[in-house]
C-alpha cells in the first residue's frame, strides 16, 4: 500500500509501517501545498492513503468522491513517543481502508 506521512507526522514514524511504501510530504517534494492540491498530487502519484494528525483535514475535503482515504491519528501530540502506541493499529489499518474513507485511530 502507497502511504503517505503528512507534514506534521514525524519522519521516523516511517519505521513503524513495515510492509507500506512509505513516503513524506517533503520528500515528494509537497511541502507547502494546500490540501485540495495536495489530495490531486496524491491521487496522480498513486498514494492511497494520507497518515495525518490534522483532525480538521476531514472537514476541509470532500473524499468520498476520491481514491485517497485518510488515517488520522489522535494523541496527546505528534511528536514519535506519543504516536508509538498507536502503531500497531496504523500498521494494519490502511489495508482495511475503502478509497474515500477516514478513519480515526486514538483517544
Amino acid at each position: 500500500m502507497r502511504v503517505l506521512l503528512d507534514e506534521y507526522m514525524p519522519n521516523r514514524f516511517r519505521r513503524e509501517l513495515p510492509g507500506h511504501d512509505v513516503a513524506t510530504i517533503r520528500e515528494m517534494g509537497w511541502a507547502g501545498k494546500q490540501n485540495g492540491e495536495l489530495l490531486a498530487s496524491m491521487q496522480s502519484a498513486g498514494i492511497e492513503v494520507l497518515i495525518t494528525v490534522d483532525q480538521n483535514l476531514r472537514y476541509q475535503q470532500n473524499l468520498a468522491a476520491s481514491s485517497i482515504s485518510l488515517l488520522v491519528m489522535i494523541a496527546r501530540t505528534n511528536k514519535l513517543e506519543d504516536l508509538i502506541p498507536l502503531a500497531e493499529t496504523v500498521r494494519i489499518a490502511p489495508v482495511t481502508l475503502p478509497p474515500g474513507s477516514i478513519i480515526e485511530i486514538g483517544s
